[in-house]
């Protein structure tokens, strides 16, 4: 008998087969350990809330957001229910068969129907899928007629925005469905796909509190997922209603100028001791309503393609030249550095040349020799390209930002835009050039590189208003919680300046002779009651460059601005008007006009007036189309 005797070699090999086995069976084990500990510990609620699905589905119910009243608790915003068309997916068979059969029953496109699913492709398949906002009641028949061809569409009852005043859609601004960059930020942590948030206005800003807390519903299905019973219903919490410093009568009377003025442009109206909004508005607007009930691909498509941008809040976002009610913050610079006093003399004689270069005024024959008070009065550009020049661009720039030109002024919106003081650092770092003497010229008078918000501009007058404060404004101003309102705190002002009262009284003085006595702002003038002012006219684009641009087609009329406070000793009201392309100033003085009469007559007691007319604004249309020199554009009213 023979035996088989195994080599070294043989006996190595099948010592490394055996260890190979070994190891990939221990890794086998410990591959189904780990997988079975993913599916039973760390995927634990995952995969039993998956389970439970399969007999078991909790419906979300939206929750109402919450009203926002105004100042006097007078209804802004509220809600209304709709009827949303929506898709369980996990009930329809064939998807693309379904959407196409409900495209056709209700009208809507079916690329539409298909790009909702693919946004919300990643949620679970139980979760219905909101396809048609704010259905049509045809478009519900239609849908409920043909259900047995419709598996897993079904119609929901639940809250949508409403916006019934038809006022200050930039100040509200619109709801939409949450997007895929706003679910990844820090800011919306624990809010599901397919809810509605706040995309502009107060509605973003104050979107947490505004939310509410979604409710349930906990319902048995079959097999088929149809629903057998209801098992549980945690009903939705409403979202916190909002008092808002608006004033309904006041914004109203703002929007009812703007109409009858037939310009766009924006208004902002502060309570100067406080900072509170009064009024604010935005033109071209838009329908926020048309968002709230899921607004459709051509409107979009328009808002986001028309050349005015009613979309942009112009209020915030938008950056103008302020003309010559730019010259009270030259003034105060000049007045608190010791370079002028009020009682210092220019002559003006139609233009003054500086720097090798002449300079007009907008009045050609001139103005003669004035003081500080009557070249406020008689906004004479010669007196400020003066100052301004004896002041210096450096120090411009450090009055008008302690007023609160060129930088934000933090009002409770989102988005909002910095304007621009320029200054020698600002070049030097910007442009890499230094700054000329000769560019503080126009400057002083408001033109050059000067730009500014229409909210900074209200600050600003607000700031010269109540004596030095630059008052933050805000919107908020109290909350209901549930158990009642709770004032909010208002926001600290930003900065306080050390002014000398006679010295800045003296700028007042000349801003209420704008209005009272000789001055460009007449038309803000109202009986029996102290208002000041300035108006201001700031070109779009040089003279020159108009000529150039006559054929263009475009709007090159200069904008109207108007600030104002009142009354003078006491003011309790402050803002700015800007009307684009307005031709000149007292233009918006005009629109100032019937927001002071509607504020005074609440004061008063008496009546309000009533919308005006086109005629009743008294609107001047002509426009002086080469007024001023070519060298600085002057003529800043």
């Amino acid at each position: 008998m023979s035996t088989t005797t195994l080599m070294p070699d043989d006996r190595r090999s099948l010592t490394l087969r055996l260890s190979f086995v070994q190891y990939l069976l221990a890794f086998a084990f410990a591959a189904l350990a780990v997988a079975f500990w993913i599916f039973q510990v760390a995927q634990h609620e995952r995969f039993r809330e998956m389970a439970e699905n399969n007999h078991l589905r909790r419906l979300p119910l939206p929750a109402p957001r919450g009203v926002l009243l105004d100042r006097n608790g007078r209804i802004l915003v509220e809600n209304q229910n709709v009827y949303n068309i929506a898709l369980v997916r996990e009930q329809t068979r064939n998807l693309d068969e379904t959407l196409r059969t409900l495209a056709m029953a209700t009208g809507v496109d079916v690329a539409q129907l298909r790009d909702t699913v693919n946004r919300r492709r990643r949620d679970p398949s139980y979760r219905p899928i909101v396809l048609i906002e704010n259905a049509s009641f045809e478009q519900v028949v239609a849908m409920w007629a043909r259900r047995w061809e419709l598996p897993g569409v079904i119609y929901q009852e639940v809250p949508s925005r409403k916006y019934p005043t038809g006022l200050a859609a930039h100040l509200f601004g619109y709801v939409g469905e949450i997007t895929e960059g706003q679910l990844s930020r820090a800011d919306f942590e624990g809010v599901e796909s397919g809810t509605i948030v706040g995309q502009a206005g107060v509605e973003q800003a104050y979107n947490r509190l505004l939310m509410g807390k979604e409710g349930n519903r906990i319902v048995e299905v079959n097999s088929l997922g149809r629903e057998l019973t209801k098992l549980d219903e945690q009903p939705p919490v409403e979202g916190r209603r909002l008092q808002l410093t608006i004033d309904y009568d006041i914004q109203k009377a703002v929007e009812d100028a703007f109409d009858a003025a037939e310009f766009n442009g924006a208004a902002v109206v502060l309570d100067p001791r406080n900072g509170e909004v009064l009024g604010f508005t935005s033109r071209p607007a838009y329908d926020p309503n048309a968002f709230a009930s899921g607004i459709d691909r051509a409107t979009w498509a328009a808002l986001n393609t028309d050349e005015l941008k009613p979309l942009q809040n112009r209020a915030l976002q938008g950056r103008y030249s302020p003309g010559s009610t730019f010259k009270m913050a030259v003034a105060l610079g000049a007045l608190e550095e010791g370079i002028i006093k009020p009682d210092f003399h220019a002559n003006c004689s139609g233009g003054a040349t500086f720097y090798g270069h002449y300079f007009a005024c907008w009045k050609k024959g001139g103005h003669g020799s004035l003081d500080l008070r009557h070249a406020i009065e008689q906004s004479c550009d010669v007196y400020f390209y003066t100052v301004g020049n004896m002041l210096g661009v450096d120090r411009i720039n450090k009055w008008a930002t302690l007023l609160g030109l060129g930088v934000k002024s933090n009002i409770d919106l989102p988005n909002e835009l910095t304007g621009l003081v320029p200054s020698s650092e600002w070049k030097r770092e910007t442009k890499h050039e230094k700054w000329y003497a000769g560019e503080t010229i126009s400057v002083a008078i408001g033109q050059g590189q000067v730009s500014v918000t229409p909210v900074s501009m209200a600050v600003y007058i607000a700031t010269l208003a109540n004596g030095g404060t630059r008052v933050t404004p805000h919107l908020l101003k109290a909350v209901d919680d549930g158990t009642g309102w709770k004032e909010a705190p208002a926001p600290p002002p930003q900065s306080k300046i050390d002014v000398t009262p006679e010295k800045l009284q003296a700028i007042r003085d000349g801003l209420w002779m704008v209005v009272n006595g000789g001055g460009t702002g007449g038309r803000a003038r109202v009986d029996r009651h102290d208002v000041s002012g300035k108006t201001g006219t700031s070109q779009v684009i040089s003279n020159l460059g108009r000529l150039a641009a006559a054929r263009s087609g475009k709007d090159l009329r200069d904008h109207g601005w108007f600030v104002f406070f009142a009354p003078r000793d006491n003011p309790q009201i402050a803002g700015v008007v800007l009307l684009e392309h307005g031709i000149h100033g007292p233009n918006a003085a005009s629109v100032a006009h019937h927001i002071l009469e509607t504020f005074f007559a609440k004061q008063d007691g008496k009546p309000l007036p009533p919308p005006p007319t086109h005629e009743d604004l008294r609107l001047d249309y002509k426009d002086p189309y080469a007024r001023g020199s070519v060298v600085t554009g002057g003529g800043q009213q």
